[in-house]
C-alpha cells in the first residue's frame, strides 16, 4: 500500500532538514557573542549550578543528561529535531506549504529557533515548559476550568524555580480577561491598554517594598554595563530614566511598543538582522491583534484560543519590562514559539478535532 504525504507534511519536513543545517552549522558561522549564555551553562566556570533561577536549573539539566560534555554542533543534532516534533505534534496546518505572510513567520520562527537553540540555552527549556500547555489548548482534554488553573499553576511554578517574571503572567492575563468583559469601544486596545497599567502597578508595588522597579533590576542593569559595546547597537533605552514612578510607567509603554511593535526599530537599516526581526515582529502583531479581536467577538467559541492569547499578549507586555535589547526579545520568543504557533494556525485545530 502507497504511503501518501500531504504536500503540507512535505513542506514541513524540508523546511526541519534545512533548519538542521542551519541548527548544526551555527556554531561555525555565528559570532562568539551568540555563545556568551551557552559557555555559561555548559563550562558552569562560576558554579552555579543548583535547583533554583534559570542558570543554575539549566547548568544542571545540561549536566544530568550529559549534554554540556557534548559539542554544541551536536546537541544541535539532538535539540533541534525534539522541537520540530513537538510542533510536528501540534499540528501541521493543511496550506503549511503555500507562501502566504502567516506561514512566511513560521518559517522564521523556526529559523531563529535553530539559530537560537542550536546551543546549551535556556530557551529550550522554556520551549518544553510551554508545550503541556498548547497542548492543552489544542486537544481540549480537559474543561476550560481545569485548564486554566492547570495552566496558571505551570507558569507559577516555573516563576518561582525558574524564570520570576513568568508568575506575573498569570496575575496579568486574568486581569485582562476581566477587564475583557467590559464593552469598551475598542475592546482589543483598550485590554492591552489595561494589562499595561497591570503590569505597571505590580512593577510599583515591588518598588515601593524594595526600593527598584522592575526596569531598574532588569533592564537597566544589564544595559548599563553594555554602553558602548559591539553587540549593544539595538538596547531598549527609554526616554527617561526608571527610577521614578513616571519614569517606569514610561518606560513600561516604550519596552511594549518597541519590543512587540517595533517602528523604531526600523532605523536600524545596516543591520539586516535587526530589520528582518522588527519586519517579522511587526507582521506577528498585527495577525495576533486581528485573532484577538475575533477571539474576543466569539469568547465563548474560542475560549481556548482567547486564554492562549491572554497568555501571549502578557508575555509580551512582561518582555517590554524585562527585555535589555532586540536581539533577547527575538531569542525569548523561541522559546514560547509553540504558543505562538498554536496562536497563528488555531483554525486548523478547531478543524482537526471536529
Amino acid at each position: 500500500m502507497k504511503t501518501v504525504i500531504k504536500k503540507s507534511e512535505a513542506a514541513f519536513l524540508l523546511i526541519a532538514l534545512a533548519n538542521l543545517v542551519v541548527a548544526f552549522a551555527a556554531f561555525f558561522v555565528l559570532p562568539p557573542r551568540f555563545f556568551y549564555d551557552a559557555a555559561i551553562i555548559a563550562f558552569d566556570k562560576g558554579n552555579e549550578i543548583g535547583y533554583f533561577g534559570s542558570y543554575p536549573l539549566t547548568i544542571l539539566f545540561y549536566k544530568i543528561t550529559g549534554l554540556r560534555y557534548l559539542p554544541f554542533p551536536v546537541i544541535a543534532l539532538l535539540q533541534f529535531p525534539i522541537l520540530m516534533f513537538i510542533l510536528y505534534k501540534i499540528g501541521i496546518p493543511d496550506n503549511f506549504e503555500k507562501i502566504n505572510v502567516k506561514n512566511i513567520l513560521v518559517y522564521l520562527g523556526i529559523f531563529m529557533m535553530a539559530v537560537y537553540i542550536s546551543m546549551p540555552s535556556k530557551e529550550f527549556i522554556t520551549f518544553l515548559f510551554i508545550t503541556p500547555i498548547v497542548f492543552m489548548c489544542v486537544n481540549k482534554q480537559y474543561s476550560f476550568k481545569k485548564t486554566l488553573l492547570v495552566s496558571f499553576l505551570l507558569l507559577v511554578i516555573f516563576g518561582a524555580l525558574y524564570r520570576p517574571y513568568f508568575a506575573l503572567i498569570p496575575i496579568i492575563a486574568y486581569g485582562m480577561y476581566l477587564i475583557s468583559f467590559i464593552n469598551f469601544k475598542n475592546k482589543v486596545l483598550t485590554t492591552i491598554f489595561y494589562g499595561l497599567i497591570i503590569a505597571f502597578f505590580l512593577s510599583l508595588s515591588y518598588g515601593i517594598i524594595k526600593g527598584q522597579y522592575f526596569s531598574e533590576i532588569s533592564r537597566e542593569v544589564v544595559n548599563n554595563t553594555r554602553i558602548g559595546a559591539a553587540d549593544a547597537n539595538s538596547m531598549i533605552v527609554p526616554p527617561v530614566k526608571p527610577d521614578t514612578w513616571y519614569g517606569e510607567a514610561i518606560a513600561v509603554v516604550y519596552g511594549f511598543f518597541t519590543v512587540n511593535l517595533p517602528v523604531n526599530g526600523l532605523k536600524h537599516l545596516f543591520s539586516p538582522q535587526i530589520l528582518v526581526f522588527v519586519i517579522w515582529q511587526l507582521f506577528l502583531s498585527y495577525i495576533l491583534l486581528v485573532r484577538f479581536a475575533k477571539c474576543l467577538k466569539q469568547r465563548e467559541t474560542y475560549k481556548y484560543e482567547l486564554f492562549a492569547l491572554f497568555i501571549l499578549l502578557s508575555f509580551f507586555i512582561i518582555q517590554g519590562i524585562f527585555e535589555p535589547d532586540l536581539g533577547s526579545a527575538v531569542k525569548h520568543k523561541t522559546g514560547i514559539f509553540p504558543l505562538i504557533y498554536f496562536a497563528l494556525y488555531y483554525e486548523h485545530f478547531r478543524k482537526k478535532l471536529q
